[in-house]
C-alpha cells in the first residue's frame, strides 16, 4: 500500500473505501499550498450543490469559505449551468486574435456599465494573478508610451497578497514577503491609517514619486494576508496623494468583487476610482476561471495611437474563454434578478450575532465581520491541520490559516446553514 492510500484511512471514515480514483492520482498531483510530504491527503469530492460539498464516503459538508470566495451564488446554479451548456452546444472556445464572440463584448459592456468613473476598457485573462501582471504591464506601458520611461516601480502595501505569479509575488508582502526567490524592486510601505502611517507614505511617495507607475492596493480588506479590514478614508488617502504626484492607482478586487465587501465592488465603498482594477474569483460565480483588467479612459488613450508599436503584449491562450464569459454574464444576470447584495448584508447581520461569543475566549484577539465575511483572529492557532480536521468532524469545511479562522459563505446560504458554521467555529475555537 503506498503512504498516500495508507494516510487516506485517517481521512475518509472507517467503512468507506477510497475511491479507485483518488490513491492513483493522487500519486502523480502536486498541490497548492501544502509541504506535499507532510500535509494530511486533501478530502476526496464527488459533488457540489448549493451550499454543500459531497464527499465520496458519503458525508456532506456545508461550504464555508465558497471555494476560495468564488462560489457567490452557491454551487451548480441552474441559471449559470444552463447558460454554460447553451454555450458549450454552440462553441466553447476560439482564440481571440482577430476574432471576437458575442458573450464578450456582451460581458465587457456589462462590465464597463457596472464598475465606477470611467472604467471601461476590458482586457481578459484567465486567473487573478494574470490579471493583476496585465495592470501592471499597462501602468509600465502606460507611462513609455506617454513619454515617462523610467516610471517602473509600484508602489504596495505591507500585509497585501496579489497573487503567485511572479510580478504579482513582487508586489505582495503576504505569504512572499520574505520569499528570496523574488525579485525586489518595489516598495513596500504600511498602509497611511494614521497620522504617522499616512506621514510615511507621503514621504515615501514623495521621494520616490519619478520612479513610480502606479500604487496597488486590496480596497477595503486585504484577504489572504489576515482578512484585515481597512476604513474608506485610507483609499481616499491614498488617491489623494497619487494625484497630487500623478500616479495611477490599482484597486486588486480579485477577492472584494462582486459583493464580498456590502457593495457590488469595494472601490464603491471606499468611495474612490482607480485608474485600472483587477477582477476574477466571483466573476463567474466560481464555476469556470476568468479574470479582467479593467482600465480607464485616461489609461487607454495612451496606447489609442497610430504608432503601431503602441500595443500592450499580452495575449493568453484561453482569454476571453466563451464558455467562462457565458458563466459570467450569467452570474450578472442573478446580481440584476435576485437580492444578492441584501443577502450579503443579512448574513453580515447573523455573523456579527452569532459570532459574536468567540470575543471573551481565551487566545481570541479579535472578531470582526464586513459583508460577507467574517473573521476570529487568534493569537496563535498552532496546529492548524488538526483544526481543519476539527471542522470535518463538525460537518462543515472551512480553511483557517495563520492565525484567522474565517467564513466567506455563498451569499445565498440559508440562515440555518450559516449558523451550522458560526456553531461550528465558536465550538471549536472555544474548545482549543
Amino acid at each position: 500500500m503506498s503512504t498516500t492510500a495508507s494516510r487516506l484511512r485517517g481521512v475518509l471514515s472507517e467503512t468507506a473505501a477510497a475511491p479507485a480514483w483518488y490513491g492513483s492520482g493522487l500519486e502523480h498531483v502536486w498541490l497548492p499550498y501544502a509541504p506535499m510530504k507532510l500535509a494530511p491527503p486533501p478530502l476526496p469530492v464527488v459533488g457540489t450543490e448549493g451550499n454543500r460539498i459531497v464527499l465520496a464516503d458519503g458525508r456532506v459538508l456545508v461550504d464555508g469559505i465558497a471555494s476560495w470566495w468564488t462560489a457567490c451564488h452557491g454551487y451548480s446554479h441552474p441559471h449559470i449551468r444552463a447558460a454554460v451548456q447553451t454555450q458549450l452546444e454552440a462553441m466553447p472556445h476560439v482564440m481571440f486574435g482577430g476574432l471576437v464572440h458575442e458573450p464578450a463584448l456582451t460581458l465587457a459592456r456589462r462590465l464597463a456599465g457596472l464598475l465606477p468613473g470611467d472604467l471601461d476598457r476590458v482586457f481578459f485573462s484567465e486567473s487573478g494573478s494574470v490579471a493583476v501582471e496585465v495592470a501592471m504591464k499597462m501602468a509600465r506601458q502606460y507611462w513609455a508610451y506617454s513619454g515617462i520611461p523610467g516610471r517602473r516601480r509600484f508602489v504596495a502595501f505591507a500585509g497585501g497578497y496579489h497573487g503567485d505569479t511572479s510580478g504579482a509575488m513582487a508586489v505582495s508582502d503576504a505569504f512572499h514577503g520574505e520569499n528570496p526567490l523574488v525579485a525586489r524592486d518595489h516598495l513596500i510601505v504600511a498602509l497611511p491609517r494614521d497620522e504617522a502611517s499616512s506621514a510615511a507614505f507621503e514621504a515615501m511617495i514623495e521621494e520616490n514619486a519619478d520612479e513610480i507607475a502606479a500604487i496597488i492596493v486590496e480596497p477595503l480588506v486585504q484577504g489572504a494576508g489576515g482578512m484585515r479590514f481597512h476604513d474608506a478614508a485610507v483609499f481616499r488617502r491614498i488617491r489623494t496623494a497619487a494625484d497630487r504626484h500623478d500616479l495611477l492607482v490599482i484597486f486588486d478586487e480579485i477577492f472584494t468583487g462582486f459583493g464580498r465587501t456590502g457593495t457590488l465592488f469595494a472601490a464603491e465603498g471606499a468611495g474612490v476610482v482607480p485608474d485600472i482594477i483587477t477582477l476574477s474569483k466571483a466573476l463567474t460565480g466560481g464555476t469556470l476561471p476568468l479574470a479582467a483588467t479593467v482600465a480607464s479612459s485616461k489609461v487607454f488613450r495612451a496606447f489609442w495611437s497610430d504608432d503601431a508599436a503602441k500595443i500592450l503584449m499580452h495575449g493568453p491562450t484561453y482569454m476571453a474563454n466563451a464558455l467562462a464569459c457565458a458563466a459570467a454574464n450569467a452570474s450578472l444576470d442573478l446580481f440584476e434578478r435576485e437580492p444578492r447584495l441584501a443577502q450579503v448584508a443579512a448574513i453580515s447581520e447573523q455573523m456579527k450575532r452569532e459570532l459574536e461569543p468567540c470575543r471573551t475566549m481565551p487566545g481570541v484577539t479579535d472578531v470582526r465581520v464586513r459583508g460577507a465575511i467574517g473573521v476570529v483572529e487568534l493569537e496563535a492557532i498552532g496546529d492548524v491541520d488538526a483544526m481543519r480536521a476539527r471542522f470535518v468532524e463538525e460537518g462543515v469545511f472551512i480553511r483557517p490559516f495563520g492565525n484567522v479562522v474565517y467564513l466567506t459563505p455563498a451569499f445565498t446560504i440559508e440562515a440555518r446553514d450559516l449558523s451550522k458554521l458560526t456553531v461550528a467555529v465558536v465550538k471549536v475555537v472555544g474548545g482549543r
